[in-house]
């Protein structure tokens, strides 16, 4: 084995048990100044450019639907409702990382969400938001380098990101938060006034 192939190895080991992130050391985030400027593909497969959503509140969340968080899914969607006529959206990304629930196919995923939660709000293709196949978009909200001050390792489903009109994280709620919990709806107004205001001439 090689001298860098060593090292990567025992980082490998030695990482967990002082409490450092693999991915910071092993995943360089997209050199982007926004994750509205990446790529994606959504829960049909079909390529979107996030930038559509420049100019709107964005939350991003991750989602799995054999959680025990699994309903908040509700009160995602009644958020949405409630604040999308005023350009507020959420970005549902899937993902299998925590102790595999998520585990269908997008089809899946999309027909639980539809059905049994009724979401309309947009729903992306399943992705990894940890570890050595962490997606570009999650290398860049979790990493020190890109996101700091809301930078750290996704700790479960649910996890939420809240990004203003000028595409710029503002907040970070961990998954236990409900979605229409106090903090939240009043970080989400907040973001809204400033989008309202910039708006005005």
């Amino acid at each position: 084995m090689s001298i860098l192939g060593k090292f990567v190895s025992a980082v490998s080991v030695i990482a967990p048990l002082v409490g450092l992130s693999i991915n910071t050391l092993a995943v360089e985030p997209p050199n982007v100044s926004s994750p509205l400027e990446l790529k994606v593909k959504d829960i049909e497969g079909k390529e979107v450019d996030l930038a559509a959503y420049k100019g709107k509140v964005v939350m991003i969340v991750n989602v799995a639907s054999k959680c025990g968080l699994t309903p908040q899914y509700t009160a995602l969607e009644s958020v949405y409702e409630k604040y999308k006529d005023r350009g507020f959206v959420i970005l549902g990304f899937p993902a299998n990382n925590f102790m595999g629930q998520e585990p269908g196919t997008d089809a899946e995923v999309k027909m639980f969400c539809t059905t049994k939660y009724n979401v309309t709000f947009p729903m992306f293709s399943k992705i990894s938001v940890k570890g050595e196949d962490i997606a570009p978009l999650y290398a860049w909200l979790t990493s020190k380098k890109t996101d700091p001050g809301f930078d750290g390792d996704i700790e479960w489903n649910f996890g939420k990101f809240l990004l203003n009109h000028e595409g710029k994280v503002i907040s970070r709620f961990s998954p236990k938060v409900r979605p229409d919990a106090e903090d939240i709806v009043k970080a989400v107004e907040k973001a809204l006034e400033a989008r309202e205001k910039a708006a005005k001439p």
